[in-house]
C-alpha cells in the first residue's frame, strides 16, 4: 500500500509579490527550494495565514538569495503582499518506508525570507 506523506515544508514565509498577469504558479527563491528539497514544476499546496485560503499550484525557480515568494496568475487573487504562507509538497511512498521518512521542513526568517543561520 502507498500513502501520501509530507515531503517538504516552508513554514511562515512572506509573500513578496503577487502577479495576476502571469500564467500561474508560485516563484520561490532557489535557496529556499534547495533547503526544502523542492524542484521546479513540483506541485505544492499554499496555505495563507491571513485569510485561511488553501490552493494548489506548482513551483517556478526564483532568483537565488532574493527571498522572492511570488504568487502568479489566479493564485495572486488569494494573497496580499506581506501575507505569511506555508508551502507544502507531498510524496507517495510505501507505507513501511513512510514510517521512517523525515520531511525537509524549513523555518526561514519571515521578515527577509532568508534561511536562519
Amino acid at each position: 500500500m502507498e500513502i501520501s506523506v509530507l515531503k517538504s515544508k516552508i513554514h511562515r514565509v512572506r509573500v513578496t509579490e503577487a502577479n495576476l498577469e502571469y500564467i500561474g504558479s508560485v516563484t520561490i527563491d532557489e535557496d529556499l527550494m534547495d533547503a526544502a528539497n523542492l524542484i521546479e514544476n513540483e506541485q505544492v499546496h499554499v496555505l495563507n495565514y491571513r485569510n485561511g485560503e488553501r490552493f494548489i499550484t506548482y513551483v517556478i525557480k526564483g532568483g537565488r538569495g532574493t527571498g522572492v515568494i511570488c504568487l502568479n496568475g489566479p493564485a495572486a487573487l488569494k494573497v496580499l503582499v506581506d501575507d505569511l504562507v506555508i508551502i507544502l509538497s507531498f510524496a507517495q511512498m510505501d507505507f513501511e518506508a513512510a514510517r521512517t521518512f523525515r520531511p525537509h521542513v524549513i523555518f526561514p526568517d519571515s521578515a527577509t525570507n532568508k534561511l536562519k543561520a
